[in-house]
């Protein structure tokens, strides 16, 4: 289990409705009177009782799939589900050249990546394709262009985005000899920096969902046994101190894919609300 039985959080909610529990109950034997013969069952009962609500307390904390956190006003929820099925805008990751191809070798067909290309893309690929060549990016976003590789040629910025239909697709992963994505610490702070500061420059005053970014297939070097929990929590606190604000009602939606939540423990986010 994420979460101990005897952690002081749940030890904490339980003995606030334990207080309120026992106000009723005293205030209730005011005005009613139970038969001595029924009292040391009543009082059993009672005892069962507080039992019980312990245990679906703390069984409740472990099972948490959904939480809500204000970060420096700005609504952020961490939720598990289908990043295709969230309202508003949702944030695609591609790799540093905007590929398309997937081929098992440079995108696969089972990342999240591949699946936007294959099973959610809006508009037709080549008309993707053309959006990208023709697309009004930031000068400093565009690094190198003609590299010699297999796939695309122009090389961008990490954390360069562009906007498609409902979609932010960003430029997240480096690309080793071998086509692998893999990036380093340093580089994944700087990924979530500038594309936390160019969603800020697009988002149009609508909700945001991201999936946990390096999830996935991407390798972070000399950190190959990070959890999704520690990259979950380098998220928001990147997002803390970029300039991102969500305006009420728009907000951000962080995406736990449903085999993952249960690696998670939300009720240490939750609580760490404040010191992201």
């Amino acid at each position: 289990m994420k979460v101990s039985f005897i952690d002081k959080r749940v030890v904490r909610d339980f003995l606030e409705k334990v207080s309120i529990l026992s106000t009723i109950l005293t205030l209730t034997l005011i005005f009613v009177e139970i038969p001595a013969c029924w009292k040391i069952t009543a009082g059993g009962l009672f005892l069962l009782g507080l039992g019980l609500l312990y245990f679906c307390l703390w069984y409740r904390a472990n099972g948490l799939q959904t939480v809500q956190l204000n970060i420096e006003g700005s609504t952020v929820v961490i939720r598990t589900g289908d990043i295709f099925e969230q309202p508003g805008f949702k944030a695609i990751a591609f790799n540093e050249y905007f590929d398309t191809q997937v081929d098992d070798r440079i995108i696969s067909s089972n990342s999240l990546n591949g699946i936007f290309l294959k099973e959610h893309l809006p508009i037709s690929l080549d008309e993707f394709d053309d959006l990208i060549n023709t697309y009004k990016f930031e000068q400093d976003d565009v690094l190198e262009a003609n590299v010699e590789r297999e796939g695309k040629s122009t090389r961008y910025r990490l954390g360069t985005v562009f906007v498609c239909d409902e979609y932010i697709a960003t430029a997240f992963s480096k690309f080793d000899s071998h086509n692998r994505a893999v990036l380093t610490m340093p580089q994944y702070l700087e990924f979530l920096i500038s594309f936390w500061d160019n969603v800020n420059r697009v988002y149009s005053q609508k909700s945001v969902s991201v999936t946990i970014f390096g999830s996935g297939i991407t390798r972070i070097k000399e950190h190959k046994n990070i959890s999704d929990e520690d990259l979950l929590k380098i998220m928001l606190w990147t997002f803390r101190i970029s300039e991102m604000r969500f305006k009420f009602p728009a907000k951000l939606t962080i995406v736990v894919h449903k085999d993952k939540i249960d690696s998670i423990n939300l009720l240490d986010i939750k609580s760490a609300e404040n010191g992201l």
